[in-house]
């Protein structure tokens, strides 16, 4: 009998090997470097998105020969339509822009030759869809970013961008002898002014936290390293008896939920006759780079919840999580319902991902190798800054967020009015390296909520474990969390389910007060370990009703709570260590 054949040494651990530190905190600062020339995107990750394609392609002569044939038939399509457009200028365009592109609209673009150049583009614009997409054996992830990358480099050189091929600026100039151009330049220079000086666009400033926006009255009763907790002032004489407890999102400032009177959730809620608690996230600094995304959830949401039991002993709460906050809330009540913990009536998940199977758009941005660049730049600084990740949406909504802005600023010579949104989009957070980097990659790269791979307190963190009452809902037009993936929840937890799909975008359909006409939004209801359709089917099946669906969730938080109404209780409670710290809004939300 052979004698066995020696073990194999073992492989040295070269992370322990002296030096090895400083040898990644080289990488680090290359990759950190890079980045600041190349906007945080990682030119790896790009030049490996081009050779996918490209050898692909190369690869590929029946694509190619179909490539081909389309420029034909376009060039030939446009070439009939300049003639029929020469017989009668008013023929009907060949191609109509979709209806979220919004730039050739005006009657003005109906008129040759302008007609003819929008069509010109959106030809382009479609043969680039194509060529980016079906190339065989091109990675998914490879040919949503290059067609990505190839519709920014369009919308560039859109002819609505330009001044000699836009019939609306040449109008302009034509009535106002040119001075529309005169009042552009000033807009660029008080904009560049702005931001080398590191003040907020032109109009934010009419917009003050604590009188314009974050205005409801109430008392900020518990504060730690992380969070304010904010209990607002009854607006009734009698209350439901369960409180709601809001959790915005960590990326920015609380008030988004209460903006001005007439668009605050939190003032509609406590007309409604609800006790309302919002949490109020600290800028982190560079010191706070060590906070871990349980950090978020343990000094966040759990310290918010232990606060709120104390202050109303004996309730049980409603608790509502907005966008990121929704998702943090879902981990910490589906880490309660495994620990036995009750203290939740309900949890409402508004525009909040728990399965990032269908993340949206900012997968795209999002590999190993891009969230290597981020995490190298965020080890540099401690933090990553909101700006940067909303950088990436303004990259994919270029034409909305960037071209047209700038057309109708420094060519119409027009300022868009600012709003009480608009100034807040502009009062970001920071958010620490650490915890922004398990997020991205737990979430985007793992999928580990979804598939029960996180842990809280040494337990996992399953959502099938929720059993209380759950209302979630997604935005028709949200490019931030898509309404398909925020409805997946359905998959993932057998608890009654209200389902809500309103209209409008990721913002703009979760703020909408009813008083403000317009808007619709759908709704179902799914029982406890009922059927799960599927998200198409679900839209077909679902009552349509008009305007905001405010009411709605308010009507069913009443259902889900004790019958009859309490006299309102005090701001905070002093016995229990929660005495009233100061006037709502807090500091935190003032920090910069």
């Amino acid at each position: 009998m052979k004698p066995p054949p020696p073990a194999a040494p073992e492989r040295p651990d070269r992370s322990d090997r002296p030096g090895a530190e400083s040898y990644r905190t080289l990488d680090r600062l290359r990759e950190a470097a890079t980045a600041g020339f190349s906007t945080g995107l990682s030119p790896v990750a790009l030049g490996m998105a081009l050779f996918d394609w490209s050898a692909h392609l190369a690869a590929a002569p029946g694509k190619r020969l179909e490539l081909a044939d389309k420029a034909r038939r376009d060039a030939a399509g446009l070439l009939a339509q300049a003639a029929a457009l020469a017989a009668d200028p008013q023929a009907e365009p060949m191609i109509r822009p979709p209806p979220q592109d919004r730039r050739f609209q005006s009657e003005a673009w109906r008129q040759p030759p302008f007609s003819l150049w929008a069509q010109g583009f959106l030809l382009t614009q479609q043969w680039w869809r194509d060529a980016t997409h079906g190339v065989p054996g091109v990675s998914p992830h490879h040919e949503n970013l290059l067609s990505a990358l190839a519709q920014q480099w369009l919308d560039m050189v859109s002819p609505a961008n330009l001044p000699f091929t836009n019939p609306e600026i040449i109008a302009r100039s034509i009535r106002s002898g040119g001075l529309n151009h005169l009042a552009g330049l000033r807009n660029w220079a008080e904009d560049m002014a702005r931001l080398a000086a590191g003040k907020p666009p032109v109009g934010a400033e009419r917009f003050r936290v604590g009188h314009e926006v974050a205005a409801t009255p109430g008392t900020v009763v518990f504060r730690n390293h992380l969070v304010e907790l904010i209990q607002y002032a009854p607006a009734t004489g009698t209350v439901l008896a369960e409180p709601v407890l809001l959790v915005p999102a960590w990326i920015m400032k609380y008030y988004i939920l209460d903006l001005s009177p007439e668009n605050s959730l939190v003032r509609h809620l406590v007309r409604a006759g609800h006790t309302v608690f919002c949490l109020s996230w600290r800028n982190p600094t560079a010191e706070d780079r060590d906070l871990t995304l349980d950090d978020y959830r343990s000094l966040g949401v759990m310290a918010a919840v232990d606060a709120v039991s104390a202050i109303l002993p004996g309730r049980r709460i409603h608790a509502a999580g907005y966008c990121l906050g929704g998702t943090l809330l879902a981990i910490a009540a589906a880490a309660m319902a495994g620990a036995r913990d009750d203290r939740l009536a309900s949890v409402s998940l508004l525009a909040a991902q728990t399965d990032f199977t269908e993340p949206g758009d900012l997968g795209l941005f999002i590999d190993h190798d891009q969230l290597h660049v981020l995490e190298s730049l965020m080890w540099q600084r401690g933090y990553l800054t909101a700006e940067q990740m909303l950088g990436a949406f303004r990259f994919l909504r270029s034409d909305e967020l960037i071209w047209s802005r700038m057309v109708r600023s420094y060519l119409m010579g027009e300022r868009d009015p600012m709003t009480d949104m608009a100034a807040w989009a502009t009062d970001s957070t920071r958010m620490p390296c650490r915890m922004q980097g398990e997020y991205l990659r737990r979430f985007y790269l793992e999928n580990a909520l979804a598939t029960d791979r996180l842990t809280a307190e040494g337990r996992p963190v399953a959502l099938r474990n929720l059993r209380a009452p759950i209302f979630a809902v997604g935005t028709e037009d949200d490019y931030v969390a898509p309404w398909q993936s925020v409805y997946r929840l359905h998959y993932l937890s057998d608890a009654e389910l209200t389902f809500v799909l309103a209209g409008e975008g990721h913002n703009t359909g979760i703020i909408f007060d009813p008083a403000r006409p317009g808007s619709h939004y759908r709704i179902a209801s799914r029982e406890r370990d009922g059927a799960c359709l599927c998200p198409e089917d679900w839209a077909r099946a679902a009552a349509m009703r008009q305007g905001s669906w405010w009411p709605a969730w308010s009507d069913w938080l009443a259902q889900h709570s004790s019958a009859g109404r309490v006299a309102p209780p005090a701001m905070g409670a002093a016995e229990a260590g929660y005495p009233p710290l100061e006037e709502a809004p807090g500091s935190y939300v003032r920090q910069r």
